[in-house]
């Protein structure tokens, strides 16, 4: 059923990840018949429009202005305008601006619609080969090493297919960080420019795609779809690891064999478990 925007109406529109003709027809309709258009970059969006012979007028509204645009936009929302948000790609809030006015709207009883469209997460997840039952979008991971590690850190014990996002600059140091802290072992999918004429899926290992990219220059933003833990592995807690591993030691088996039998029973990585092993005495010690 095909109905004019309503007044008082904010209508959170999916665009293209890539490939222009990835936009649906009730979208096109509601970018053509809004009072107005927030995007994430009126440049990047008006490329999109002019391909779509739009010319519905724009205003910015990005993570930099959106303290100051928020009360502007409910302001014309609530004198009766019907205004369409868009981000650069996919769908609005989803790893981009969105979710702050989304929220200001419903506080203030404004409608919000939304347009579904294209998203990158859905997109790689779809074709990547991974269990697509249950799964976890995580988003970008932290910049920080340190902040980085101690999320992932949070993450072991996730059974679900997760996801993350990840730029080209970052790749190589996030890979490493996965290795060390989910296992190297872990089954995972690289996807980059989808939805356009250079569209790519990478599927391998941890290690093999560190192996990959130390011979290849990362290029474009990366959607990461990574295997969840088994669920047939144990869950031990430190005090039974240590336990584990000193019982272990005590046969005489190397801190390095027993951290190596100990990951094949966890969801932690060999390194994790033999730093770990460090700190057990020994009797022979």
């Amino acid at each position: 059923m095909q109905t004019d925007p309503k007044p008082r109406t904010l209508y959170v529109v999916g665009t293209p990840i890539g490939n222009l003709e990835d936009i649906t027809f009730r979208a096109v309709r509601i970018l053509q018949t809004v009072d107005l258009i927030a995007a994430e970059d009126t440049r990047h969006t008006g490329r999109l429009l002019q391909h779509l012979q739009i010319k519905t007028p724009q205003i910015s509204y990005h993570e930099h202005n959106r303290n100051s645009r928020i009360p502007e936009l409910l302001a014309r929302l609530s004198n009766d305008q019907a205004i369409a948000v868009v981000s650069d790609a996919g769908m609005p809030g989803i790893s981009d601006p969105g979710y702050e006015l989304v929220q200001a709207c419903i506080a203030a009883g404004i409608t919000v619609v939304p347009i579904p469209g294209a998203s990158a997460a859905i997109t790689a997840l779809s074709a990547s080969g991974l269990p697509t039952d249950r799964f976890v979008f995580e988003g970008f991971l932290p910049a920080k090493s340190q902040q980085r590690r101690e999320h992932l850190e949070s993450l072991q014990a996730e059974s679900r297919t997760l996801i993350f996002y990840e730029s080209p600059h970052r790749l190589r140091d996030t890979l490493q960080d996965l290795a060390e802290i989910l296992g190297s072992d872990r089954q995972i999918v690289l996807a980059r420019e989808l939805t356009k004429f250079y569209e790519e899926f990478w599927r391998g290992t941890i290690t093999e795609a560190i192996a990959h990219y130390n011979q290849r220059e990362p290029q474009g933003e990366y959607t990461l779809v990574l295997a969840g833990t088994p669920g047939n592995q144990h869950q031990l807690t430190e005090a039974e690891l240590k336990a584990e591993l000193q019982q272990l030691i005590s046969q005489g088996i190397s801190r390095s064999q027993a951290s190596r039998q100990l990951a094949k029973f966890t969801s932690l990585p060999r390194r994790q478990i033999y730093q770990l092993a460090l700190s057990v005495e020994c009797p022979s010690e």
